[in-house]
């Protein structure tokens, strides 16, 4: 089965704790602050492996957690950093953030790398908040928090040419005509569902690798049909073969079917009316494909190259193959990949965020919430005195209790944050 788009959820790996600890070695008894970092959590690193053709195995495992960090340790030991979690795609993968829609890798080279979700930092330990003032610090952090995100994973076949046009034109039995592929060949509309890869070689030892794609219909980049699905997949080859059933035995006329196609391609993205086309006049061994294909050539306005052939008795596919290596001896390999790569670079004014907010519940309690508050407090350590004076010290320096009398707070009153809940006190 193809697969070429998913969602998958990504947690990286938390930071290991910071220690609290104190050397207490013969005759020092009094040797001071000795807890240890505590080691990074593992980042989610997608690599390109060109083994692949398919994001299959995302159907079965859509959930990638890394490892954390290992906790720091006395006598001053770090935690050990988590390995990265590596995770295999195909050549020609873009991930997205789902919840903004922004685009985090595109990944066409073999072995390329991206980190998609980033590891926590791990905690520091007691020996490094000793200080002139406190010569023996209770204060450790928690490990910092992994990211946590969803994805959309898309794939978008490299192939030098790309097939297009209608249903039943011929794409299939072309594309098994001159490469070993086997796709699937009936007398009926979509019978291909998802894109045929095959390597051609032409006679003078040339080669290249052909898709063929499901047929596009009128409408195609609005969603009608099946077409709509693959798209994507014709934006980086480097010539677009348009096949075009020159027997018009479906009532269909061929120059009708021509500007239908390349009005699809526009529509859905202007680059593609640029992009070198090799028209291809299937079907030429039916009766009238002559007189059609005269006709055709009449009414086309552009200088487009048309080849006509016939599928079935592979009349003509020689001289066409030849053409077709020729034209991409003239397109360096990955040039419209990197045109988009290049495209995609969006500078954004991001506002800082806001480090708190406050609500109300219900009760009346004070709600805190926001990003920044939040890795704060779960990067605190809850055990010992000095780690919550610390964190109050923290929230007072946001203006976390200026903030909470303007909304009313007196003393005594609740004040919630994630699961844990306070005493206001003045």
């Amino acid at each position: 089965m193809f697969v070429d788009q998913v969602k998958v959820y990504l947690k990286a790996g938390d930071g290991g704790n910071g220690a609290v600890a104190f050397r207490r070695e013969i005759y020092e008894p009094n040797g001071g602050p000795a807890g240890g970092d505590g080691g990074n959590g593992g980042d989610i690193i997608f690599e390109v492996d060109e083994g692949l053709h398919t994001l299959m195995d995302f159907r079965y495992k859509k959930h990638f957690k890394a490892k954390r960090g290992e906790h720091g340790m006395g006598k001053g030991m770090h935690g050990k950093n988590a390995d990265s979690l590596i995770v295999k795609v195909p050549p020609g993968t873009t991930v997205k953030n789902l919840e903004t829609g922004e685009l985090i890798a595109d990944l066409t080279e073999n072995e390329e790398q991206a980190i998609i979700a980033k590891g926590g930092r791990g905690g520091r330990g007691n020996i490094r908040f000793a200080s002139a003032r406190n010569r023996a610090p209770e204060i450790a952090e928690n490990g910092e928090p992994g990211e946590e995100l969803e994805v959309q994973v898309e794939l978008k076949v490299l192939a030098d040419v790309g097939l297009v046009g209608f249903p039943s034109v011929g794409k299939s039995t072309l594309l098994s005509a001159v490469t070993a592929a086997k796709p699937k060949i009936a007398d009926y509309h979509f019978t291909t569902l998802a894109p045929n890869l095959g390597v051609v070689e032409t006679s003078d030892q040339r080669s290249f690798v052909m898709a063929d794609l499901p047929g596009l219909i009128e409408g195609a980049h609005l969603g009608v049909g099946l077409g709509h699905q693959f798209l994507r997949h014709i934006e980086r080859t480097r010539v677009i073969v348009h096949v075009i059933d020159m027997s018009a035995m479906e009532g269909r006329d061929p120059y009708e079917d021509y500007v239908t196609i390349n009005d699809e391609l526009k529509q859905y993205d202007i680059r593609l009316e640029e992009r070198p086309q090799i028209v291809v006049a299937n079907k030429m061994d039916m009766p009238n494909a002559e007189e059609e294909l005269e006709k055709f050539k009449e009414q086309l306005d552009e200088d487009v190259p048309v080849y006509p052939i016939s599928a079935f008795t592979r009349d003509g596919l020689n001289h066409l193959l030849l053409a077709i290596a020729d034209q991409l001896e003239r397109i360096p390999k990955n040039q419209f990949v990197e045109e988009e790569k290049e495209e995609r670079v969006i500078f954004r004014h991001r506002k800082e965020e806001t480090p708190f907010e406050i609500t109300r519940d219900p009760d009346g309690a004070f709600v805190l919430s926001g990003a920044k508050i939040e890795k704060m407090f779960k990067m605190t350590n809850l055990n010992t005195d000095d780690s919550i004076r610390r964190f109050s010290r923290q929230m007072r320096h946001l203006g976390v209790d200026e903030a909470l009398r303007k909304r009313g707070a007196k003393d005594g009153d609740t004040v919630r944050l994630l699961d844990f809940e306070f005493e206001f006190v003045e």
